[in-house]
């Protein structure tokens, strides 16, 4: 068996490569099959034997036949199946698959991704961040996404789902780009462009299930295991009979897509969901093959998780007894700051409320770290105090909290003007990874984002409709859940950024650009460490957050409320500049009564209502820790 940390010394070897000189080797993973045939669709109409191969395998290499020819694998002289490591579906997941070209013109050689800790990412969907919904559109669109100040763009699933509009995540070919994208050739065109403009690409993948439809992959073997079973369906087999093959299978997936495609990053989502009792972890074992390969390349790659667990092993070191994942999503900083803002408190969000908890999360990252949840009805999480800051993707906004809900609304369906400012400053301004997720920068002028697919099965297509319904039975949501399959669900996410003005879209625009740039340019902001940082609360519902770095201190002040606040703060010696206040009229604000620079030993001042605020100081003692007195309050 091809072991996960030689992957970077192999060629990969599943499904159809191309060899030049006309011949393409075939390879296909198929131990319940006692025979296997190669049948060739286009440009030839012809069957060839296979030759059965040691551990389960069938492989052939085929004279004639290169890049554009199409494919199907019989099975035991009856049914025929495409490739479950086909490449490019260019008829959909039910159609023969397509072998393609590994030649591209790549013009990112002296590319290297940033430092996890240096990452600003803005998740996107690919069919609807456009109004074409391509690949190619959104090269059109990095402009835009370079001025805003993001430096690595998250893809939401793109291996080929059924259908042309998906969210991605019932996808069923986890080597092949979605043909109604541009498949593997847009996306190369997609990622090439991307790191001309010094933006990585962070690729969502999903290895915790496959999708319903087109879902052909359990003819060949056991890629999945009735011993578990997962929200979505069947468990993929991870650590039973076989489960060899099917972890090198996925293990190959991520190395193609790095190596051939130039991917920069791995989210890998509702990790989970996958169970898997060995010594040695899947993920682990996937981590390890992606790092290896990043070095073989001088490539820096990371692995993000994405998981509900509140389990900080997974982020950890290797040395320190995790897994060795570069970055894990907490959710818990979306949900506190949104329970914080909406004043909602239904299912999952009961167990959330309270600026308490929202000093946690700046402080340590995870909120539940063993305390008993409500919601899930025993207690719940792992302290993070340890994991450096670095390792915790944060969010105010993302696909499934704002997708998940019955009218898809964000933020700013919910919420006053001013608190979308401050929700910014929260999390551009904290010591963690910030993700945004594409239009929350817009403000009013984003649509909803809902849920959508596009199923062939009237069976399936009523399975779906009937899961989102009871799936919004926890909370005490008004209204009719829109149609998944209706095209108008798709249509209504487009987003279209002809609806931006000088109000107050424009206006939050502006505050995104901002802070994104104070981000990256003072030093206390830029280095993401937990234990040079100071967060108190000088009076109710305010909160101060100092930062510091070795010549630059940073002072964030915060009052998430609807009233004004007076507080009073010891300051160190010198001056400290004020760099951004959300209340001021530049950004469409009430106006603002703090002054450009705070100096003294103590200073009294006034926050207006749901305002982020931040001082700089630079030289001098800048570094030492802010004091906070007794509040003054009127």
């Amino acid at each position: 068996m091809l072991k996960a940390a030689s992957l970077s010394e192999t060629k990969l070897t599943l499904g159809a490569i191309h060899l030049g000189d006309g011949r393409t080797r075939f390879r296909v993973w198929a131990p319940d099959a006692e025979r296997v045939e190669l049948h060739e669709t286009q440009p030839h109409d012809r069957l060839l034997a296979m030759a059965a191969a040691p551990d389960g395998y069938f492989e052939a290499t085929v004279a004639d036949t290169g890049p554009g020819t199409r494919y199907l694998y019989r099975l035991d002289g009856e049914v025929e199946r495409p490739d479950p490591a086909s490449r490019f579906q260019p008829q959909g997941v039910h159609g023969p698959s397509e072998v393609v070209s590994r030649d591209f013109a790549w013009g990112d050689g002296g590319w290297l991704a940033p430092l996890m800790a240096d990452y600003v990412i803005y998740e996107l969907h690919v069919g609807t961040f456009t109004p074409a919904g391509t690949f190619g559109a959104l090269l059109d669109r990095l402009p835009y996404l370079k001025e805003l100040g993001v430096n690595a763009i998250e893809l939401m699933p793109v291996a080929q789902f059924p259908g042309d509009r998906n969210w991605g995540y019932d996808g069923v070919y986890p080597f092949a780009a979605q043909h109604s994208y541009g498949g593997p050739d847009g996306l190369r065109r997609l990622v090439d462009g991307c790191h001309r403009e010094e933006i990585a690409v962070v690729l969502d993948v999903v290895y915790n299930h496959l999708g319903p439809e087109g879902n052909h992959i359990s003819d060949y073997g056991p890629y999945f295991t009735d011993r578990y079973r997962t929200t979505w369906g069947e468990a993929l087999n991870f650590d039973r009979r076989g489960s060899d093959e099917v972890r090198r299978f996925f293990i190959e997936s991520a190395v193609y897509w790095l190596r051939e495609l130039h991917i920069d990053a791995f989210r890998l989502d509702a990790v989970h969901a996958i169970v898997d009792h060995t010594a040695y972890p899947f993920l682990e074992e996937l981590t390890d093959a992606v790092h290896a390969e990043a070095v073989a390349l001088g490539r820096r790659v990371q692995v993000i998780a994405e998981s509900s667990l509140n389990d900080p092993r997974m982020a950890q070191r290797k040395e320190r007894g995790g897994w060795g994942m570069d970055a894990i999503w907490n959710d818990d900083f979306h949900h506190v700051v949104h329970t914080l803002l909406t004043g909602e408190h239904d299912g999952y969000y009961e167990d959330f409320g309270g600026q308490e908890m929202l000093v946690k999360a700046l402080t340590e990252g995870f909120v539940y770290t063993g305390e008993y949840s409500r919601f899930r009805g025993r207690r719940h999480g792992r302290s993070s105090a340890d994991l450096p800051a670095e390792r915790l993707v944060v969010s105010i906004q993302n696909h499934d909290q704002v997708g998940n809900r019955l009218l898809g609304q964000r933020l700013a369906a919910l919420v006053p003007f001013e608190a979308l400012k401050l929700a910014a400053g929260l999390l551009l301004l904290s010591p963690y990874v910030p993700l945004l997720f594409m239009g929350e920068e817009l403000g009013k002028a984003a649509p909803p984002f809902q849920y959508f697919v596009s199923h062939s099965d009237p069976d399936l297509i009523e399975a779906v409709r009937r899961g989102r319904r009871e799936e919004f039975a926890a909370f005490a949501w008004q209204g009719e859940a829109p149609d998944p399959q209706d095209e108008s669900t798709f249509l209504r996410a487009k987003l279209d950024l002809t609806l931006l003005d000088g109000g107050e879209p424009g206006a939050l625009l502006a505050v995104y650009k901002q802070l994104i740039a104070l981000r990256r340019d003072i030093p206390a902001l830029k280095e993401l460490n937990k234990q040079r940082m100071a967060v108190a609360r000088p009076s109710d519902g305010v909160l101060s957050v100092h930062r510091w770095a070795d010549g630059s201190g940073a002072l964030v002040l915060l009052n998430p409320s609807p009233a004004p606040a007076r507080i009073a703060l010891t300051l160190p010696p010198g001056a400290w500049q004020k760099r951004f206040d959300s209340a001021d009229a530049l950004w469409r604000g009430p106006g603002s009564d703090l002054p450009e620079q705070l100096e003294g030993e103590n200073a009294a001042i006034e926050l207006a209502p749901y305002t982020a605020a931040l001082f700089e100081q630079a030289g001098g003692a800048a570094g030492s820790r802010v004091g906070v007195p007794e509040p003054l309050i009127d």
